[in-house]
């Protein structure tokens, strides 16, 4: 690393040298925004609901806060696992938003999804309604001048970037190694909540960012994702939660980051601001905004599904967590979604892309399998094969011994390609994922080494699961952005919902219980040991885990099994498992060849780079 900082130490000094904005050239690319929305933006509506359209789920959250009291609030709950719902109630409530749209997100692509939000967005700003954008920087809104021009677009449309890398909105390659080498933990820390909240009355949070592959948009990969709407009371919460990190001063507005200050000075007044950029697919975007619009379309997609709930609480760790991880009662929804994992008596059934367990969350499971014989804990994650994030699976492939006997825990690893069913949840029901163009997402160049999907042995799209939920006990649910990953314990801040209700849970359970269907997933279990080397193999197996710098025992504890044919379903622990299921590998469908050593040394080197992810 000295030789690193050595090399770097120059640039780094010309790049910290320059990251404040002078005062001066904030208030010349404030003027040049001002002259901008007088020359171009329209007038407001001067209606008191400034021209809203009619939205039955604003109507769901103003009856449910007259209902309310001060000691019985009254919240509905939907959730939104199809992402065509998802998309059309996001644009449904923006049409219908009369007063204040917040939105806080950890990505945003300018691609079909990014740019119809952004185009919604605006106009809502153009018809008077505050508008505030929240986005970590790393992830979103790379194009400079795009930026720019939305900042001259509308004087109701902020946007801010979190935790911009030296104060600019767009990270260069050598800027992603000075951070690394300079500030690393601070570079490392990174705002991953979702959410959407308008006029203070319904919000929607989850796991999906604005980008096509989120909305089963991209031809690809697209992913199995959930979000959950919430209208009523609840979202007062969340709107102070926007404000706390919306006034931190990692939040920097655009004409504060060098990039955009200097686009907007260089560039003049007159000009045509942001108009969307041509879409990929304009028939798909007609469509989802023609029903966004269709109250029948709404009321039989999104509407009928809203459950009144009981006891709902919102939390999100605060922007402190990032500036000292050490500070607990910064980690609020961490916190609690540990306390609540660990009341888990009966059954305990996560949802998450990443099974890479914290200390703390190994140490909670641990303590639940030793202490509560009678409890299930069962996971549904992504398979090599699904995943979009190659290093990640390889930690938690070293550590499947762990997981699967010292926890006791039932895994279940997604199908690239799995039922037609759960292919319609991720992709939506309208129109087929191979009608889109292509959209490669926005990744930095540094983490690209690390995150990306495994070739697969025939061509076409795969689906990946991003969902991250949890059911306890068939009566708690909890839907947000937390992986219960390192990361998410120590780096990022999160968001999410815990619902007590049974029929919320129930719901929610079903959900997360499709994707561990046989024919949507591969189990797994304990392999039968080579004849001769069983007892040997074990322990090789053992030590070759404990490892630091190189995995090599081929023969692994645990393998994915599949079902055979005119076969029930069975847990592995049932002693009709063997006759029922066979092992298919432990990358199945995946074309590694010589990339299989490649996985393992990846697992070994890979637990160092495990902070970063």
């Amino acid at each position: 690393m000295s030789l690193l900082r050595a090399l770097l130490l120059p640039a780094l000094l010309a790049l910290l040298a320059g990251c404040a904005v002078s005062r001066q050239d904030v208030r010349a690319a404030r003027v040049v925004m001002t002259q901008s929305h007088a020359l171009y933006a329209p007038p407001p509506c001067a209606a008191p609901d400034h021209c809203a359209a009619p939205s039955s789920l604003l109507e769901l959250a103003r009856a449910n806060d007259r209902a309310s009291t001060a000691t019985a609030a009254r919240n509905s709950a939907i959730l939104l696992d199809d992402p065509d719902a998802a998309l059309a109630a996001r644009l449904n409530l923006i049409a219908g938003a009369r007063y204040s749209i917040d939105v806080q997100t950890y990505l945003w692509s300018f691609d079909d999804v990014g740019n119809l939000m952004l185009d919604a967005l605006l106009r809502a700003a153009q018809r008077g309604v505050t508008v505030r954008i929240l986005a970590d920087q790393l992830f979103s809104f790379s194009n400079v001048g795009t930026l720019a021009a939305l900042a001259r677009s509308s004087p109701h449309l902020h946007i801010r970037l979190y935790n911009p890398t030296f104060d600019e909105a767009h990270t260069q390659p050598l800027q992603w190694a000075a951070g690394i080498v300079c500030c690393y933990f601070r570079f490392n820390q990174r705002m991953h909540d979702k959410l959407l909240l308008v006029d203070g009355r319904v919000g929607i949070v989850g796991g999906r960012n604005y980008e096509n592959r989120y909305f089963g948009w991209d031809p690809s990969l697209d992913y199995l994702d959930r979000d959950v709407l919430l209208a009523g009371p609840v979202a007062r919460i969340m709107r102070r939660s926007f404000d706390v990190f919306w006034h931190n001063p990692r939040a920097l507005p655009l004409p504060r980051l060098r990039d955009v200050n200097q686009s907007l000075r260089v560039t003049s007044a007159e000009g045509p601001p942001w108009t969307p950029p041509p879409w990929q697919d304009a028939a798909r975007v007609a469509a989802i905004e023609r029903d966004a619009a269709d109250p029948a379309w709404m009321a039989r997609h999104v509407l009928a599904h809203a459950m009144p709930v009981g006891a709902v609480e919102y939390y999100s760790d605060l922007p402190a967590k990032t500036g000292d991880p050490g500070l607990r009662s910064a980690d609020k929804l961490t916190q609690h979604l540990m306390d609540v994992v660990g009341g888990a008596q009966h059954e305990l059934l996560m949802q998450t892309p990443y099974l890479v367990l914290s200390d703390h969350a190994y140490d909670l499971l641990r303590r639940l399998h030793r202490e509560r014989l009678a409890l299930r804990m069962t996971v549904s994650t992504n398979s090599l094969a699904s995943t979009d994030a190659f290093a990640v699976y390889a930690i938690s492939y070293k550590h499947r011994k762990r997981y699967i006997k010292r926890l006791g825990l039932q895994v279940y690893e997604l199908m690239p390609r799995p039922s037609a069913e759960m292919s319609t949840q991720a992709l939506g029901a309208d129109i087929p994922a191979a009608a889109v163009a292509s959209s490669a997402p926005e990744r930095a160049p540094v983490l690209s080494v690390f995150d990306y999907p495994a070739p697969l042995l025939t061509p076409g799209p795969r689906i990946s699961l991003h969902a991250k939920s949890y059911v306890i006990d068939g009566r708690i649910a909890v839907i947000g952005s937390h992986n219960f990953d390192p990361r998410s314990d120590h780096y990022n801040t999160e968001n999410g919902v815990i619902i007590d209700d049974a029929a919320f849970a129930q719901a929610l359970r079903a959900s997360i219980l499709r994707a561990t269907h046989p024919d949507n997933a591969w189990v797994v279990a304990r392999r039968d040991n080579p004849p001769l080397l069983g007892p040997i193999s074990r322990v090789l197996g053992d030590i070759s885990a404990a490892l630091p710098i190189f995995d090599f025992w081929p023969f692994r504890y645990a393998t994915d099994w599949q079902k055979k044919p005119d076969c029930p379903p069975l847990l592995p622990s049932d002693p009709r498992f063997r006759q029922c299921y066979e092992p298919v590998g432990d990358f199945p469908e995946v074309n590694l060849s010589g990339k299989a050593i490649y996985t393992r040394i990846i697992t070994a080197f890979g637990v160092s780079f495990s902070g970063i992810m």
